[in-house]
């Protein structure tokens, strides 16, 4: 536990906790050396690399960079066709579906992480931008079907963007005046004052039914009218990719770079002679504008606007699952925004009780992996990165079973519990797992406590096997970058 926390703290941003002092290096370098030659800083490496590159451009008095980044366009490449070939490899209309909702929910999380991981700024109204977003988008698709606006449906989503970052001028010069807590409360004052008023004016919102329209409408150029799923999803992917490749441009700016100083050290950045309030309010900004976008792709999608997508549920689960993705790294989001579809999608299919499987994922999480899934992966290339991965295989073979075991029998008693409160005239037995159950039987409880305390025993031996080789295989890593260091 100690160990992810540690690592949590030490990778905060792509600056971690000098980013304030290198806004004020770079500041002193564009002063001194007048116009740049050159495009970029080098993108790659660690904090520590990159206020060294800063350290020599005051000295070189231009800028320096790669002209061509293998690995990067190897990632990007590896990107794009996986959002071409998923539909091919899951063919049916359910695959299409989910595909399609994963796409709108990569773009959606990523910005929110804009506010969150980037900015450090915890909003419980971000739904108010997707939602908004996704009524103007919605208005927009209706006047193209009447046929008083000539524009393709392919565009509707920037529409909803556009109305997205209206909107965020607006309020956000209001809620970007605080930070910390203050702006929680703020967002979430707004996100309720919102989610009232979608349900008081229903000539705009439509009250309680939404709004519906149709999607094919409009010009179908080369015969693409976006009825059948597979065309709205290749146009959701090439959204997505576009969004997701600004998205991590901006991280790369030096307004993205301020905004981690921002989110790390505001007074030092104010006392450089930066104006917090307006790095935020900018951000701001431009989250709510891909929120937009990701907006506008829904009501595509669905076809129908509901009163819902401004509610506080829907950015509650903005926040849970960019959260358990990993706030702290990139590409936590988009792990995050495929979770949230299949959780929402089939997850509740197969329990009642899924929302509370949710809670305690998202309590264990918090308590021992608060960098998400995203700072488990990155410890463990770490660890692979010096060739001690493989000493771990039988260590986290064991926790994976003994945890199964204690999810199989907590998950028994409270299925049992969900059957006793809503299915009660259905009779006592259930099915669970293949086995029959009865909720009001001694046996099944007594049994089903016993193999839940049973993996926690065993849980926890195989916890603190695991603690003592992670401890060992760090120290040898920390070891030998010491001795490489020395050479």
């Amino acid at each position: 536990m100690s160990v992810t926390q540690n690592h949590f703290q030490q990778a905060r941003g792509p600056l971690g906790g000098n980013a304030a002092a290198m806004a004020a290096n770079v500041g002193a370098a564009e002063r001194s050396a007048g116009p740049p030659q050159a495009s970029s800083v080098p993108s790659g490496g660690s904090a520590l690399h990159e206020v060294k590159s800063v350290g020599a451009l005051v000295k070189s008095n231009y800028y320096q960079f790669k002209p061509f980044n293998l690995g990067r366009w190897i990632v990007w490449g590896l990107f794009a066709l996986l959002l071409l070939a998923a539909p091919l490899l899951f063919t049916s209309s359910l695959s299409h579906t989910m595909l399609s909702q994963m796409g709108v929910a990569i773009i959606v999380c990523l910005s929110y992480n804009m506010l969150l991981g980037q900015g450090g700024m915890l909003s419980f109204g971000h739904a108010v931008y997707s939602g908004l977003g996704s009524f103007l988008a919605i208005h927009a698709l209706n006047l193209i079907v009447k046929g008083h606006w000539p524009i393709p449906v392919s565009l509707v989503p920037i529409v909803g963007g556009l109305a997205a970052a209206l909107f965020a001028v607006l309020l956000g010069y209001v809620t970007t005046k605080k930070a910390s807590t203050t702006f929680a409360m703020i967002t979430l004052g707004i996100g309720e004052l919102v989610a009232a008023m979608s349900l008081m004016f229903p000539e705009f919102f439509g009250g309680e039914g939404g709004i519906s329209s149709n999607r094919v409408a409009g010009s179908a150029p080369l015969g693409v009218t976006f009825g059948p799923q597979i065309q709205l999803y290749y146009l959701i992917a090439f959204y997505t990719f576009v969004c997701t490749g600004l998205m991590f441009a901006f991280t790369r700016t030096p307004l993205g770079r301020m905004l981690n100083a921002v989110r790390d050290n505001p007074e030092r950045v104010a006392f450089v002679g930066y104006d917090t309030q307006r790095v935020r309010y900018i951000a701001f900004i431009i989250a709510g504008f891909f929120a937009g976008i990701s907006g506008g792709l829904a009501a595509l999608n669905f076809e129908i606007v509901t009163s819902e997508v401004v509610g506080a549920a829907r950015s509650g689960a903005y926040l849970l699952f960019v959260f358990l993705g990993g706030a702290t790294f990139f590409f936590g989001p988009i792990i995050g925004a495929i979770l949230m579809v299949l959780a929402f999608v089939l997850l509740s299919e197969f329990t009642q009780a899924w929302l509370l499987y949710l809670g305690l994922i998202f309590l264990f999480m918090v308590m021992y992996a608060p960098g998400g899934i995203a700072s488990l992966i990155m410890m463990n290339l770490r660890v692979a990165t010096f060739g001690k991965l493989r000493q771990l295989w039988v260590s986290y073979l064991a926790l994976a079973v003994t945890a199964l075991i204690v999810l199989i029998g907590a998950a028994a008693m409270i299925e049992m519990i969900y059957h006793l409160q809503l299915n009660a005239a259905l009779g006592n037995e259930l099915r669970f797992m293949g086995a029959t159950l009865n909720a009001k039987g001694l046996n099944s409880w007594f049994g089903a406590g016993l193999v839940m305390l049973t993996g926690l025993g065993l849980f926890e031996v195989s916890r603190r096997q695991f603690v003592k080789e992670w401890g060992e295989i760090q120290e040898f890593i920390e070891k030998e970058i010491k001795r490489r260091e020395a050479l």
